[in-house]
C-alpha cells in the first residue's frame, strides 16, 4: 500500500503516512459521475454520429443525389461531429486538471546539502578519503 499523498510505502495497519503526516484512514471522495458522463458523451457522438452520417450518405444515393452534394454532406457532417468530440475532450481535461488542482500539494521534498571541506588558501585540490588507503601501482623492491 502506497500513501495517496506522497507515494511513500505504508503498511495496511497505519493511520496516518510516516513520511508527510497524511490521514491514510480518510477516504478523498471521487466524483466519477462527471467523469464517466463526459466519457460516455464522447463515445456516444462518435459511434452514432458516424452511423447517421453514413446511413445519411447511403440514403442520399438511393434517392438519387449527386456525388457533389454527397460529398458536401458528409465534410459538414465530419465537421459537425469532429468539432463536438474536440469540445468534449477539452471538458474531460478540464474536469481531469481541476481534479488533480484539488488534490492537496505534495510536500517539497528534503534538500540535503552536501558540506564541502573549506577550500585552502593556496587553492591546492582538497585530497580525496582514497588517497592514502589505495595501493600504488609502482613496483617496490625488496631486499633479502
Amino acid at each position: 500500500m502506497y500513501c495517496a499523498n506522497c507515494g511513500t510505502p505504508v503498511s495496511p495497519e497505519l493511520s496516518y503516512c510516516n513520511r508527510c503526516g497524511f490521514n491514510l484512514r480518510e477516504r478523498v471522495k471521487t466524483n466519477t459521475g462527471v467523469l464517466a458522463a463526459c466519457l460516455s458523451a464522447i463515445a456516444f457522438i462518435a459511434v452514432f454520429g458516424l452511423g447517421i452520417m453514413f446511413g445519411g450518405a447511403m440514403s442520399l444515393k438511393r434517392a438519387g443525389f449527386s456525388q457533389d452534394f454527397i460529398a458536401f454532406f458528409l465534410f459538414w457532417g465530419f465537421v459537425l461531429v469532429g468539432c463536438t468530440e474536440l469540445m468534449l475532450f477539452r471538458t474531460l481535461t478540464k474536469l481531469g486538471a481541476g481534479k488533480q488542482s484539488e488534490r492537496p500539494a505534495l510536500p517539497s521534498p528534503v534538500q540535503r546539502e552536501l558540506h564541502l571541506p573549506p577550500a585552502s588558501p593556496l587553492g591546492e585540490p582538497v585530497s580525496s578519503v582514497t588517497d592514502h588507503t589505495t595501493r600504488t601501482l609502482e613496483h617496490a623492491r625488496r631486499e633479502h
